[in-house]
């Protein structure tokens, strides 16, 4: 970024200097007699680099929601479409959302209740599915694998809310997981079983790697047709998905 600022003000600068009037055209001018130039130019006109700063950012601001708006598009059927993801909500709904969580993030955890009661806020207008995305690793990649392989025994959305209404991280261990399993009914055997599955490994596996194609930087993160909203913000949810029922 250095480096295209330095460029920037001395095109700038020697632009706007009258080299030849001085006898000397700017073409013949050695890298020291620019680098004067330069250094005097933002000396007496600071406001350069603010103005370099301003147009970088927003030149990198633009790049990087032109190339996220395109991998929205490439990846479009295995963010909204997988028949093997676990949803609520009206399969036929008009908006998907999607969001991305770890059973260790705190905002999370905070909005899980709001996420729950979608479909019904919308009148069953509204579905979301759901895309594991451990990126605290460790037990919370255990937790996603647990929550998967409860998928298999139709108890995905129970073992979900449960694990995220845990109040503290610490008290997700591997024993607590699989106290929550046998107190939904679930055959903790076939759990443990079903983590260690090729399917169910390879299943996270491919949340991971789209959570990367899209730059989820952090959990949670949600997506309402072409639009990626980081973090817990729930208005911006709310007015994506208004916008997405009114297009």
């Amino acid at each position: 970024m250095i480096r295209k600022l330095f460029t920037a003000a001395a095109m700038t600068a020697i632009a706007l200097t009258p080299a030849c009037a001085q006898g000397k055209p700017t073409s013949q001018m050695t890298k020291a007699e620019i680098e004067v130039i330069v250094h005097e130019y933002i000396v007496e006109h600071p406001e350069v680099i603010e103005d370099a700063l301003v147009a970088l950012g927003e030149k990198q601001r633009a790049e990087a929601a032109a190339s996220q708006q395109a991998a929205i598009s490439s990846q479009k059927d295995k963010l909204y479409s997988l028949a093997s993801d676990h949803s609520i909500g009206p399969a036929d709904a008009k908006v998907t959302v999607v969001e991305f969580f770890d059973y260790r993030c705190g905002y999370c955890k905070r909005s899980v209740e709001t996420v729950q009661g979608l479909p019904a806020q919308y009148d069953g207008k509204v579905r979301v599915v759901f895309k594991e995305l451990p990126i605290f690793g460790g037990i919370s990649e255990t937790a996603s694998l647990a929550a998967l392989a409860a998928g298999k025994q139709d108890k995905y959305n129970k073992m979900h809310v449960a694990l995220m209404e845990l109040k503290s991280n610490d008290d997700l261990t591997d024993k607590r997981i699989d106290a929550i399993a046998e107190s939904l009914g679930i055959d903790v055997n076939k759990m443990r079983a079903d983590m260690k599955s090729m399917e169910i490994q390879k299943q996270l596996s491919d949340m991971k790697d789209l959570g990367r194609k899209l730059e989820v930087g952090g959990t949670p993160g949600f997506f309402v047709g072409g639009t990626h909203i980081e973090g817990a913000d729930m208005a911006k949810l709310d007015a994506a998905i208004k916008a997405e029922l009114e297009s």
